[in-house]
């Protein structure tokens, strides 16, 4: 088992940073693949970033490309994503989740552990 706890969400205005945290504890060595997933009101969870743990490669959708950054400190089991240069349209509750292998990173359904979020609210 696996637990994800998520921090760091806060409100800021377009343009600026924010860094989330993920804290995992249990067994979140058995796990190769950990991922930031997002959710606007109205709107489908999509993937933003993962990070395949074994290589330490990042994954990202379109529209984090050039501003998040993914990473871990695998020894603090911890998982970060730090977003820059943040829009209006980031407005979303972050998640963070975790599975066996990366694969297609996106496909929220293989993912078997997730926190409960943090709101990350962008103003104009």
């Amino acid at each position: 088992q696996v637990q994800l706890v998520e921090s760091g969400g806060d409100s800021v205005q377009a343009g600026g940073s924010l860094r989330l945290s993920c804290a995992a504890s249990g067994s979140p060595g058995s796990t190769e693949c950990m991922a930031w997933f997002r959710q606007a009101p109205g709107k489908e969870r999509e993937g933003v970033a993962a990070i395949y743990r074994r290589g330490l490669r990042g994954y990202y959708a379109e529209s984090a490309k050039g501003r998040f950054t993914v990473s871990e400190d695998s020894a603090k089991k911890m998982l970060f994503l730090q977003m820059d240069m943040l829009k209006p349209e980031d407005t979303a509750k972050y998640y963070c989740a975790a599975k066996i292998t990366c694969g297609n990173w996106a496909r929220r359904n293989e993912y078997k552990y997730w926190g409960r979020g943090t709101q990350v609210t962008v103003s104009s």
